[in-house]
């Protein structure tokens, strides 16, 4: 499975990610689709209604294609069969990507853990895991945490 996800990596993330502008923020959204689909798998239960909204959320926000999003939900779905070990995946995130990108991964993730507008424990001990495996400084993992916080409460 983590060969999957290293040969997807080096296939489509690392070779945008070496470019810059436009190319480089495309290789933050893929790899961030990617541990956003592993949010997902977070909640006691995943709906179908939940998949497609996580879909249309990956189409729209980090404009992939379908066939993109595709290979990552069935990435998600084998990495959930399996145990996985994400330090392999983060690794290569480290890599490949800025502090600044990295803690826009961490706000990405806390905006999907606040979309059901409840927090659950495993949400935050999977970002607490996933911050410390980017070396995401702890004043930058909260400040992430505050403005999805912010982003997600009402007006």
């Amino acid at each position: 499975m983590i060969d999957g996800i290293r040969n997807f990596f080096n296939q489509v993330i690392a070779p945008a990610a070496a470019g810059s502008g436009a190319d480089s923020q495309h290789a933050l959204h893929v790899a961030t689709a990617a541990l956003l689909l592993e949010m997902m798998r977070m909640d006691a239960s995943i709906t179908a209604a939940e998949t497609a909204s996580v879909t249309r959320s990956l189409q729209r926000r980090f404009g992939l294609e379908a066939a993109q999003v595709d290979t990552l939900m069935a990435l998600a779905a084998e990495e959930a069969r399996l145990a996985t070990d994400y330090f392999q995946f983060t690794s290569l995130i480290n890599k490949n990507f800025s502090a600044e990108q990295k803690v826009q991964v961490i706000e990405y993730l806390w905006q999907v853990a606040y979309a059901d507008g409840h927090l659950d424990a495993h949400e935050q001990h999977f970002m607490r895991k996933i911050a410390d495996l980017l070396y995401v400084p702890h004043a930058d993992y909260v400040g992430a945490k505050q403005r999805a916080r912010d982003a997600h409460s009402p007006t």
